[in-house]
């Protein structure tokens, strides 16, 4: 991809190289392979909801994993059934609300996720030989604050 025309909107030309990779990222035939390098047989929106939970410590009630995710906890509540069902995740009762459920990774699930992980970061290693490493790093941190950015946006908006 070239660089923005020196005129070009900043943010225009960032929504482009945004739409672009995650097209190039996330294309169902991308993840096909990734999940046949890794070994593994899980959906991308699989993948999505075992690296959520991961990232807020490994369990979580449906209800906060869909808050997470910014989706409706019925879509969680389904992709948890199967996920269970493939030993992925456990679903133990909520100690402090009978009526709640807590989801847990397993260590199947956490196997899963690291396999597929590991792809992913093969990938990107391959798509980002001969670029600076301090480049990397930088984008790595704007874009990280952008998302977050975003997502206080979008929860203050809900």
């Amino acid at each position: 991809m070239s660089d923005p025309a020196p005129d070009q909107d900043p943010v225009v030309a960032l929504q482009r190289a945004l739409v672009m990779l995650s097209y190039l990222l996330t294309r169902s035939q991308a993840h096909e392979r990734l999940a046949e390098r890794a070994g593994v047989s899980a959906r991308r929106s699989d993948l999505w909801l075992l690296m959520a939970l991961e990232g807020v410590g490994g369990v979580s009630r449906v209800g906060d994993l869909a808050d997470h995710l910014m989706v409706e906890p019925s879509h969680v509540t389904r992709q948890i059934g199967r996920l269970a069902a493939e030993e992925l995740v456990a679903r133990t009762p909520d100690p402090l609300d009978r009526r709640a459920r807590l989801v847990a990774i397993t260590q199947h699930g956490r196997t899963v996720l690291g396999r597929l992980q590991g792809a992913r970061q093969h990938t990107l290693h391959q798509a980002l030989d001969g670029f600076d490493p301090r480049d990397v790093a930088i984008t790595a941190e704007v874009l990280n604050r952008l998302t977050e950015h975003v997502r206080e946006r979008e929860a203050g908006e809900g």
